[in-house]
């Protein structure tokens, strides 16, 4: 029997969101996923982003496997407006369909039935805002459309989808720069910018509007959430050069020689500029980080959490039951190809095969 999936000790907390990298591998490993069914993967799994409030941070559609870096913010204190419920639902449901649930909570606002609009968001909201619910809604439609389309039947998966707890600044720019730098390590692509289905590739040629725009306000949350950054698209510009020169650095660029100002700090400093300096905490060596996103680092996908040392003892200390009294604290050193980020970054797990 399978263990209960380790998730952050504050998820239902009413403030603090957590942050996950989800993976799921196809059967078999057996590389089914083609332009139509990548296109398709994307268009459920922004679906069930718009009705559930979870947000994408970063994301990378492979031939046999996905990731996603995914934001679960908690449910607003005291729940959503009506409003707010209808326009999510109308992003997997027909006009009918909400133009049903639309006249039950009018009715019954009409009459004062506090209980029975509560009851009518019940129905869905138990769906919203929850790790889980969002990867088996998006993995079961996806499984659904493609047995349809291929007349095949049973399922598509292989095992249970895989979670990392993430913490928000270094470890989760490095986390979607390591997302979406997949198809480069696959020798797909030389660039990722080159590579349609990915946060990266759906920035940079998505444009400002649309998918495009949620794709870059993803990755500016990646990148910035520590400092309080929300989902804004109009700091792209500043962003994507320091998100640039990281995906730069792992493809051994030009500007890969360089090394930021760490020590540095301007009395007026732009959005990026914050990002890199000293105090934040935010930068990695650059030539470690050139070697370490060049490889596959098993700690991004098994390591149970990624984080500070700090992060890790927190996240450790809310699942004590999950582990032997005899150890003491949660963190674990990185070894092998994420040795560069060594001291930065820790593991809830100590890995020592193909590491």
């Amino acid at each position: 029997m399978s263990s209960k999936r380790w998730l952050a000790p504050w998820k239902d907390s009413a403030e603090k969101p957590a942050i996950y990298h989800c993976i799921s591998r196809v059967v078999d490993r057996r590389f089914v996923f083609e332009q139509t069914e990548r296109e398709r993967f994307r268009a459920f799994m922004r679906m069930q982003e718009n009705f559930s409030g979870c947000r994408i941070l970063s994301y990378c559609l492979m031939s046999n496997h996905i990731h996603i870096l995914l934001e679960v913010p908690p449910m607003p204190v005291g729940g959503i407006s009506d409003a707010e419920l209808l326009k999510r639902l109308s992003a997997i449901q027909t006009e009918a369909f909400v133009a049903v649930v639309a006249k039950e909570l009018s009715d019954a606002r009409k009459v004062g039935n506090a209980a029975l609009v509560a009851e009518i968001h019940a129905r869905f909201t138990y769906r919203m805002h929850d790790l889980s619910e969002f990867m088996k809604t998006v993995l079961q439609r996806f499984t659904r459309w493609f047995n349809r389309t291929h007349n095949r039947s049973g399922t598509l998966w292989e095992e249970r989808y895989k979670s990392v707890i993430v913490e928000s600044g270094i470890a989760a720019r490095t986390m979607a720069a390591y997302i979406d730098l997949n198809p480069v390590r696959a020798g797909m692509v030389s660039d990722p910018a080159e590579y349609r289905w990915s946060s990266y590739g759906e920035a940079v040629g998505g444009g400002p509007k649309g998918n495009g725009k949620k794709a870059r306000e993803g990755l500016v949350r990646a990148c910035m959430s520590h400092q309080g950054a929300g989902f804004e698209a109009e700091k792209w510009k500043e962003i994507s050069r320091v998100y640039r020169r990281a995906m730069g650095l792992a493809l051994g660029r030009k500007n890969g020689n360089a090394t930021v100002e760490k020590d540095v700090v301007r009395p007026q400093m732009n959005t990026a500029e914050a990002l890199e300096a000293k105090e934040n905490g935010t930068v990695l060596p650059d030539l470690g980080m050139a070697t370490m996103l060049r490889c596959r680092v098993r700690y991004f996908t098994d390591g149970a959490v990624i984080g500070s040392k700090a992060f890790v003892n927190e996240v450790f200390g809310g699942a004590r039951e999950r582990f032997s009294p005899r150890r003491k604290d949660g963190a674990r050193k990185l070894r092998g190809s994420a040795r560069p980020a060594a001291g930065i970054l820790w593991s809830g797990r100590d890995l020592r095969l193909r590491v």
